[in-house]
This record gives structure tokens, sequence and C-alpha cells, in this order.
């Protein structure tokens, strides 16, 4: 019986496939899905960036599952080395040029990768590559400093901010546009800060998500049973 009905599903498959493909006009001379995002992007968007309008807007809904992909890796990770008995990261002796190096530069860390977020829709950039900038900066202080930790309590309640956050954008979209995250705010200006609607809100909370869950990973991967 299983086998008939892995038959049955793959010539659904198939068929589908099949006739998806059979549509499709090979050979012939006509505008490419690249051509039409680039010719397209700045007046159906507002934003500049091409990459962001593609990630957060055309295909918006895969970067939600790519979201939610990192959620569910951090999660299994922080399961596999949680530990009832307590953990600690080794004890590193950094220098004190390291250490006051660290000290000084950190904050111009966290706020260049707030910066690549919040302008992704101007420059190239946006929220995955903002939040790892932060969870680098994050990195530095724990490998220069035996006494500095993260709250994984407000590590929580950030992800679950910027994911909620994420998904009652993507819903407004269906409910006052008409489709899925899609763009419901005024396009503004082109090049200026408050311009291309809801994707620098999106890139906002997917760039706070992104650097909050790459830190608790961080943090649980430097840290040994005691």
């Amino acid at each position: 019986m299983r086998k008939v009905l892995a038959v049955f599903l793959l010539g659904i498959m198939g068929f589908y496939l099949f006739s998806s493909f059979s549509e499709i006009p090979f050979g012939e001379n006509r505008a490419t899905v690249g051509d039409y995002y680039l010719e397209n992007t700045v007046l159906q968007t507002g934003s500049v960036n091409t990459i962001t309008s593609i990630v957060v807007s055309y295909r918006g809904f895969d970067t939600l599952g790519e979201v939610t992909v990192l959620f569910l890796a951090s999660t299994g990770l922080a399961a596999i080395l949680f530990d009832n008995k307590g953990r600690k990261r080794r004890r590193q002796h950094a220098s004190l040029i390291v250490r006051v190096g660290a000290h000084l530069i950190y904050p111009l860390i966290i706020l260049l990768g707030a910066y690549v977020f919040i302008h992704g829709h101007l420059t190239p950039g946006g929220g995955f590559q903002g939040g790892a900038i932060i969870a680098t900066g994050v990195l530095l202080m724990f490998m220069s400093y035996r006494s500095f930790e993260v709250s994984h309590k407000w590590l929580t309640y950030l992800e679950s901010f910027a994911g909620i956050s994420f998904v009652t954008i993507g819903l407004s979209g269906l409910i006052w546009g008409e489709s899925f995250l899609q763009n419901i705010l005024p396009l503004g200006v082109p090049n200026e800060l408050f311009s291309a609607g809801v994707i620098p809100i999106i890139y906002i909370a997917v760039g706070i998500k992104v650097g909050a869950e790459l830190t608790g990973l961080l943090d649980n991967l430097l840290k040994t049973i005691k």
C-alpha cells in the first residue's frame, strides 16, 4: 500500500512539473526575470537596492522560511548543548591591548551593524549582514573579557519580537492588500532613508532576529560544562 501511495504521489508531482515546463517557451527571445527586476524595482518598491527588493518583497515569503530555518537551527543547537549543571566559557587571558581595543570598537561594530540593516534598501547589505556584524562584535567581547555575559532571556524577547513583527507585516499585506508582505505603505522618494514602504521595517526586524540568534549560538558554543 505504501509503495502504491508513493508511486501515486510521484506521478502527481511529475505531472505538474511536466505541465509547468511544457508551458515555458524555450528558445524565444524574451525578457528574463532579472531584467524585470532591474526595470521595475524602483517603480514598484521604492528601493534602489534591487537585491533588497527581491529578498524581502518579490520573494519575501521565502525569506520567512530562511529566518525560520535559522531559528530552528539555533534552537536545536541550544537543546544539544543544554546542561542542567550550568555552563561557563573557558578562561581566556586576553592581553590589555586586546581588551582596551575591544572596549573601544565594540560600540562602533554595533553601530555599523545597525547602520547596515537600517539602510539595507539604499546600500548593499541588509538584515542578515547587519545581524552578523552585531554578533561579530559580541564575539569580540566574549574573547576579550571573561566576565562579559549576555542575557538569553532578552535575546529570546528580541527574537520573538522580530519574528512576530515580520509575520505581522506579511499578514498586513494580505489584509489590506492582495498578497503576503505586499508593500502597503507609501513608497516615498527613492534614495531617501524614509522610503521603500515596509521594506526597511522588515530588514530591521530581520537584523534584530539574526543578531540575537547568532549571539545566542556563539555564547552556547563558547561555553563548556563546569
